[in-house]
């Protein structure tokens, strides 16, 4: 996410004006230069804050909303500084937590006796988890209440490296309320790494999947879909061939080769009160006339 992403996401947010300035500029380039702009902003006393949120709620200040944000962005900082071991940028979790810090004013009210700080750093840690689980894994590791919290805490629960035995399974799954199975599948998705589908193989190095998962014509997709479309133009050319025949022709056809018993000749023989030798006569007529339909379907 851009600067210009969190400012739109600010305005859509209304706490920034666009007539306004915006949030001091986050990337990679200017990380240090965003640290040092936020630490020189000066932090609200409780009378400031209260005047300010007062000011905001019955007038819509927009400066008045802008003030306090500018004043808790170190605080979205520290938060998010927690959370660098995934592997993420420290730059766009601050302007995730930011774009949490922002929800908070909006959601904020005097009548919770509190500071925005203690409200808002539940918003924060939300926008960040929801950025890690979206950008941590090509595969989504957590999806469930229980899988999302054993996600952001099972790490902590670590007292050795190395896997979990079946004791601190069963102790970590009593800490968080979850179920042992839980823990160890959650461990396995945690140490599993994402792997390039198809890439050049090194000398020496592994099979890259595209190797193995398509090995052999009937696994591979695109064998697959060029035998079922020709599965579907077989079947279409076979309905075309049979339409040319004769009534007597096309049922002799169906009951020798297309049903799901096949019916004898002396049977057919017997229903259309002629020989034996008639009959295949009209079979290979019939097959004769149908195989250039097919083949050219």
């Amino acid at each position: 996410m851009t600067t210009t992403d969190i400012a739109r996401e600010a305005q859509s947010q209304e706490l920034i004006p666009r007539s306004s300035g915006t949030l001091p500029a986050v990337s990679s380039g200017s990380l240090s230069a965003y640290l040092d702009t936020v630490q020189r902003i000066p932090v609200l006393t409780r009378e400031e804050e209260v005047m300010l949120f007062s000011e905001f709620g019955r007038t819509g200040d927009m400066d008045a909303a802008r003030r306090i944000v500018m004043s808790h962005l170190r605080y979205v900082i520290y938060v998010a500084r927690g959370y660098q071991g995934y592997g993420l940028p420290l730059e766009d979790l601050i302007q995730q937590g930011n774009i949490g810090l922002m929800k908070s004013v909006k959601k904020f009210s005097l009548e919770h006796k509190v500071r925005l700080v203690s409200f808002a750093v539940h918003w924060i840690k939300a926008e960040i988890h929801e950025y890690i689980l979206r950008n941590w894994k090509i595969v989504k590791v957590a999806t469930t209440k229980a899988q999302r919290k054993l996600f952001f805490n099972l790490r902590k629960q670590k007292e050795r490296l190395g896997w979990f035995s079946q004791e601190e399974a069963e102790r970590v799954a009593e800490d968080l309320g979850v179920k042992p199975r839980e823990v160890i599948e959650m461990e396995a998705r945690l140490q599993g790494a994402d792997e390039a589908f198809d890439v050049i193989r090194a000398e020496g190095g592994d099979v890259a999947p595209s190797w193995y998962l398509t090995e052999g014509s009937d696994e591979d997709p695109a064998s697959q879909v060029e035998m079922a479309e020709e599965a579907d133009a077989h079947m279409a050319g076979l309905a075309v061939a049979l339409e040319s025949l004769d009534d007597r022709s096309r049922d002799i056809v169906e009951s020798r080769w297309l049903g799901e018993s096949k019916v004898t000749l002396k049977e057919l023989a017997a229903k259309y009160e002629v020989s034996l030798e008639r009959v295949r006569q009209i079979e290979a007529k019939a097959l004769q006339t149908m195989q250039p339909l097919v083949a050219t379907a």
